[in-house]
């Protein structure tokens, strides 16, 4: 099947914004927008057939433009939290914009959810998107050239999506996908509190009450954290007895996979709705994943089918670096150098529920 290229909507300057549908034809369908270089949409077959949108987003590019949720957005430079918005790089301090309480959230109010991509490339079953962001953008260093390519196999119900990043002098870079899932299909009457999540990491890294980490890696054992063995997502997220869900007001919480980055993909989480059967994979080299429960999802956003998402009506799983790397050495290291490649490559396995 053969990726076609439609206008999604026009920016107040009057630039078009692309969008690119890719299919398999199989039935898996993705539709990426240029704006944020965005998963607008994702349809999946079901146990009956029948496909679904399985991400949460809006039907208009205005949505875009003022919504706040990042919503299948390509998050950036740094994605997740830097504490009060400053970190250390070769001795001299930087500045970002804080858009988070008193800390930056995913590269600040203009990071890379929020400026329009090129569209570089077009083939039969990708999409590559490219961005460039100068020296001094959103307070971060260097000049970083990003890429983001989007990819459905043809024989598989599986998206991949591969970022990748160089810069002309050192900076920070941490890349991730922030799409919403949610397997029962968006806009419907169930929400994702009866879906199955595991997650095969034996640590977590938990936070203070501004959602930074205190740099302490803490086995999950024992704790509402624990999705080790399949769990409903909606067992737990109200345990109050747990200090790190009430600082959460759920889970938003990055758990520890690895220390490194690996060789290849490695599997992050599985999530299952009994339901529909659908079963999704999420598999990448990095070390971490960010699980948030959609826990600010309060009734006034309106999604694509016209329905008010509500907290419990999608969750994201972000692979990427520890929150906060670029102020804990303790956790690695998000810098890049010239002559350096970034890279996160991001697999989404679709399966039925005959998948073991």
């Amino acid at each position: 099947m053969a990726a076609s290229r439609e206008t999604f909507g026009t920016l107040p300057g009057g630039r078009a914004v692309e969008a690119v549908t890719l299919s398999n034809g199989r039935g898996l369908e993705a539709r990426i927008i240029a704006w944020g270089a965005a998963l607008q949409a994702l349809l999946v077959p079901g146990r009956d057939g029948a496909p679904a949108d399985v991400t949460l987003g809006y039907a208009t590019l205005e949505d875009y433009l003022s919504g706040t949720e990042y919503f299948g957005c390509t998050v950036g430079r740094v994605a997740n939290r830097i504490a009060g918005g400053r970190f250390v790089l070769d001795g001299q301090e930087f500045a970002v914009p804080v858009n988070n309480g008193v800390n930056s959230l995913h590269g600040g109010a203009a990071g890379f959810d929020k400026v329009l991509w090129e569209i570089a490339q077009v083939g039969e079953h990708e999409v590559s998107l490219c961005y460039v962001s100068p020296d001094g953008d959103q307070g971060y260093p260097g000049t970083l050239t990003a890429t983001a390519t989007y990819r459905i196999e043809p024989d598989a119900d599986v998206l991949r999506i591969v970022y990748t990043a160089t810069t002309d002098a050192p900076t920070v870079v941490n890349l991730s996908n922030h799409a919403y899932w949610n397997l029962a299909g968006e806009g419907g009457s169930r929400g994702v509190m009866d879906h199955l999540l595991t997650i095969p990491a034996d640590h977590f890294t938990p936070t203070d009450a501004g959602a930074i980490p205190t740099g302490e890696i803490r086995p999950v054992e024992g704790t509402p954290f624990d999705f080790r063995r399949p769990m409903a997502i909606g067992a737990r997220v109200r345990d109050a007895s747990d200090e790190q869900i009430r600082f959460g007001k759920g889970y938003d919480h990055n758990w520890v996979l690895a220390r490194d980055v690996a060789a290849a993909p490695r599997l992050l989480a599985r999530l299952e709705d009994p339901v529909s059967g659908r079963v999704l994979e999420v598999h990448s080299n990095q070390p971490g994943l960010q699980f948030y429960s959609g826990n600010f999802l309060d009734a006034s956003r309106i999604g694509k089918a016209g329905s008010l998402y509500r907290m419990g009506d999608g969750i994201a799983l972000e692979p990427q670096k520890f929150p906060d790397t670029p102020n804990r050495p303790e956790f690695g290291s998000v810098r890049l150098d010239p002559g350096e490649t970034y890279e996160n490559v991001i697999e989404y396995r679709f399966y039925g529920d005959s998948c073991e």
